[in-house]
């Protein structure tokens, strides 16, 4: 139904629990491709052992490039995007296979909804429930209690768990490298969606996954993803959550542009005040 697309870099053991839940807990059957970075942990031999499809780097090379070279192998109508520290819960595939059976065009983007540990201001984020670390995973307390937690559709999805038509993929060029290693490079694909026409961006409440939130880009060089953003597209990031995609509120449709007026002028004279030197 999907290719699967999930970059790593020596995140074995969450890797591991990340493919084992998807192959597990799937209504459908989806082709996995990963993107392995460096691999000195081991994840390519596992990979390997396992029939495992992926693409691979000496090096770290960062999202962007990671996502792009394993999406060259997709077999499948749509594309997946995965972290590596994620678990996919139980019906995860079979909400977004139901709503992209319900949506009349191939002119969408959907996103799962993640459940996560900490507290944090994403109200699009199911937060504050804490199933403990790799090592000390609650997996069957999980299991059993993730649909008590109350999360309706939402608007603006953007980061992963997502899902895109292969088609639409290959029109935007996938992610953009530039935004390598990959800080705001969610919100840049979202917005060339947005340049093209597409309006359908969902995140689907029942479609759940757990979020371990593992850091791993503590370990990455970031690039100053908020900068090139605005020097792109000429506006903020946060105006185009907020005012375009209507981020995180709940789902009323498909989205229009909104009305060019304070807010927007706003957002023009901040980002050109931000990257005039830069």
């Amino acid at each position: 139904m999907f290719t699967i697309l999930i970059p790593t870099w020596n995140n074995l053991q969450y890797l591991k629990l990340c493919v084992e839940s998807i192959q597990k807990n799937s209504t459908f059957t989806h082709q996995i491709v990963l993107h392995i970075n460096d691999g000195s942990d081991g994840s390519k031999i596992w990979a390997d052992d396992n029939n495992i499809e992926y693409t691979y780097s000496s090096q770290n090379i960062g999202i962007c490039k990671a996502l792009n070279l394993a999406s060259e192998k997709a077999k499948t109508q749509y594309i997946c995007y995965f972290n590596d520290d994620m678990y996919a819960l139980p019906g995860w595939d079979y909400e977004l296979v139901k709503e992209i059976e319900d949506i009349p065009h191939e002119q969408f983007f959907l996103s799962s909804t993640m459940i996560e540990p900490k507290i944090g201001k994403d109200k699009n984020i199911i937060q504050g429930f804490d199933y403990g670390d790799i090592n000390h995973f609650q997996e069957k307390k999980l299991v059993q209690s993730f649909r008590d937690l109350p999360m309706k559709d939402w608007s603006g999805a953007s980061w992963p768990p997502n899902v895109v038509p292969l088609s639409l993929w290959k029109k935007v060029g996938g992610y953009s490298d530039e935004f390598s290693p990959g800080m705001y490079s969610d919100p840049d694909f979202s917005m060339k969606l947005w340049a093209i026409g597409v309006r359908y961006f969902k995140g689907i409440g029942n479609s759940r996954v757990y979020h371990f939130m593992s850091k791993s880009t503590g370990k990455v060089v970031k690039n100053d993803g908020r900068t090139m953003f605005m020097k792109k597209w000429k506006t903020t990031p946060g105006y185009f959550y907020r005012e375009c995609l209507q981020m995180g509120k709940e789902w009323k449709g498909e989205l229009h542009e909104p009305i060019k007026g304070f807010k927007y002028l706003s957002s023009k004279f901040k980002a050109w005040y931000k990257t005039r030197n830069k």
